[in-house]
């Protein structure tokens, strides 16, 4: 509890023995109407005070104003335990609200952990220095003693270790590395010392970005919270005029009719309508509930980048998936070569080097199944075609080695494969050399995640590649996935996307799955774009809405059920705030509700919305 809530906390205990001892005491007329404000304001004067600023500033209409207007007005009508007895315990309702924001915050806090307080940064002379990290350059050598967080991303050059990456993944299994394995920030070296070679400065790390992400989520906003503000904003005038007219007219229409007027009776219930009318309950509940579900999600690995977002993937219904690193894990193994009419190891040797200048997973099997260093001076020219492959310069010949398109764009004829994985087309000096087979490996627990998805909710899957129809089959069929397109160039993705939005009814949405690196077109596309292993990927962190922080399918899944329960309790909120509200404002209206059930309407029913709201932290087993 901070220190603030604490003297809340103080002045409240305070007012109810104030309370509670003048309950007893003979005390009748101005001398009970002093001795009651006393525990009044104690509990209150922050209230009064929030009020009058609020009519200072021409802004009169909130639940400040609401609160203070029923409560001194029960003062004034003589009714000063039930004045005083309001304000407390509206106190104690905006108490409680404070704890339960408190705790949901920790749970971002706790991800706030993550920002690094230092740097050891190698010197020259081989000592280190603690430097702030936004003072390491790019390509510096720092060292991560055993216990410390990663400060920057970078690549190891000394030593092994184990990493905790939970703050990170949502993951509590350490993650074991060793000399050029890649460490993103965040993490905490849990045993060896380290040296790393930083690839990015403090502000383009993956510690630094997701703190970013996660300080600016509140700011995208959802139509359940816009429509909720705007609510609020004519609500809280209306019910006042409502209040004001229900306290004049029908004494008015009485005294018209030659009735008694009962002044004292109609005003009582002008301010009971008032205490039952505070709108807190929905306007409280319901950003606590998307923040509560960013910050439970986060802690789980899914980075949600508002509650736009999240109120938008509760309403998924078709999933797309790109293939390559997302339910495969994109890495390559050579496995055969077939049609060569050179040496398989000269063939390999070729292609190598024709791809050595090139970062791609199908490239960097080529060279371990060539098993020898490659000498990149005997390469030049190098042209890489999106979505084709590559032209090159090896020694003295031109080689082309890509997909059957690259090579019949240069008059070669290929030959096809009839089996199963990547085919990649060798040709050198015009002459059609052979082709590699490359295959490439299902995630395990990508046919479950896709399962999942369906229990959920999706009603269609799709999976998306650039490789050959026979590929992307198998694939499909041995995941369970509907719909399969293949042979897509980049932009051919988009395309797909476009026919796929056009054939969605209005309120469906549809969600694409990608690595976030060569899918960021096709991410920014779709109504909502997830990010497959998104630790360090600059291009995911940008495009996608949603980002996993690991390459984990299952995550997708669990995104929307933790979308759906975040929206079941916004909506639960919603009914049953608006819904007591009302049936205690027609009762209090009519007589039948005193100051008592109205504080139950306002009070009570805030509690009992945040306790509902903070549900949505507790997402780690749905």
């Amino acid at each position: 509890m901070r220190k603030k809530q604490k003297i809340v906390l103080i002045r409240i205990i305070a007012a109810i023995v104030m309370m509670a001892v003048l309950h007893f005491l003979p005390v009748t007329g101005w001398k009970k109407l002093a001795l009651f404000m006393i525990p009044y304001l104690t509990a209150g004067y922050d209230i009064l005070f929030e009020a009058l600023m609020g009519i200072k500033n021409l802004q009169p209409f909130d639940e400040n104003f609401l609160m203070a207007a029923a409560t001194v007005g029960a003062i004034a009508l003589g009714e000063y335990v039930e004045g005083a007895a309001v304000m407390i315990l509206y106190q104690i309702g905006e108490l409680f609200q404070s704890i339960a924001v408190g705790r949901s915050r920790k749970s971002i806090a706790d991800l706030m952990d993550l920002r690094p307080d230092y740097a050891n940064l190698l010197l020259e002379d081989g000592q280190t220095s603690q430097v702030d990290p936004d003072q390491v350059p790019v390509g510096s050598v720092i060292v991560v003693l055993p216990g410390e967080k990663v400060p920057i991303d970078g690549v190891i050059i000394e030593g092994d270790s184990s990493l905790d990456t939970v703050a990170l993944t949502g993951e509590s299994v350490p993650v074991t590395v060793r000399v050029d394995d890649t460490i993103a920030s965040g993490s905490v070296n849990l045993s060896g010392v380290l040296k790393v070679r930083t690839t990015c400065a403090f502000g383009e790390s993956t510690a630094a970005k997701i703190l970013d992400l996660v300080e600016n989520a509140s700011s995208k906003k959802s139509h359940s919270e816009n429509f909720i503000s705007k609510f609020a904003r004519y609500y809280t005038p209306v019910v006042c005029i409502s209040a004001l007219v229900l306290a004049v007219l029908p004494p008015l229409a009485r005294l018209a009719s030659g009735i008694s007027p009962n002044w004292g009776d109609w005003i009582y219930r002008a301010l009971t309508f008032l205490v039952i009318s505070c709108p807190c309950a929905f306007v409280i509940s319901i950003p606590l509930t998307f923040f509560a579900g960013l910050g439970g999600a986060s802690k789980n690995g899914i980075l949600v980048k508002g509650s736009n977002y999240m109120e938008r993937l509760s309403k998924a219904n078709v999933v797309a998936f790109d293939k390559t690193g997302t339910v495969t894990y994109g890495v390559f193994k050579v496995i055969g070569v077939h049609h060569s009419y050179m040496n398989e190891n000269l063939l390999l040797e070729v292609a190598a080097h024709a791809e050595a200048y090139s970062t791609h997973p199908i490239s960097k099997s080529i060279a371990e199944a060539y098993g020898q260093p490659v000498d990149k001076t005997r390469v030049s020219e190098v042209h890489e075609i999106a979505g084709k492959g590559v032209t090159a310069m090896v020694d003295d010949s031109e080689v082309l080695i890509g997909s059957e398109k690259l090579l019949e764009d240069h008059g070669v004829r290929s030959i096809p494969c009839t089996h199963v994985g990547t085919i990649v087309h060798v040709a050198v000096d015009g002459l059609y050399a052979g082709h590699i087979l490359i295959s490439d490996i299902v995630k395990e627990g990508a046919k479950d995640a896709v399962s999942s998805l369906k229990e959920a909710g999706v009603s269609h899957t799709v999976l998306l590649t650039g490789d050959r129809d026979v590929v992307a089959k198998a694939v499909a069929e041995e995941l369970g996935i509907d719909e399969y397109r293949a042979s897509l160039l980049p932009q051919d993705k988009v395309t797909v996307i476009e026919d796929l939005l056009s054939k969605q009814k209005k309120g469906q949405v549809l969600a694409f799955v990608g690595d976030g690196i060569n899918d960021a077109p096709v991410i920014s596309r779709a109504d909502i774009g997830f990010a497959m292993g998104g630790l360090g990927s600059n291009a995911a962190i940008e495009a996608a809405d949603v980002v996993l922080m690991d390459d984990d399918p299952a995550k997708i899944a669990k995104a929307l059920r933790i979308s759906k329960k975040v929206m079941r309790i916004v909506w639960q909120n919603i009914i049953f705030a608006i819904g007591v509200k009302l049936v205690c404002l027609i009762l209090g209206a009519l007589g039948i509700a005193n100051m008592w059930l109205a504080i139950f309407a306002d009070v009570g029913v805030m509690v009992l919305a945040v306790l509902n709201a903070i549900r949505a932290l507790h997402v780690k087993n749905i």
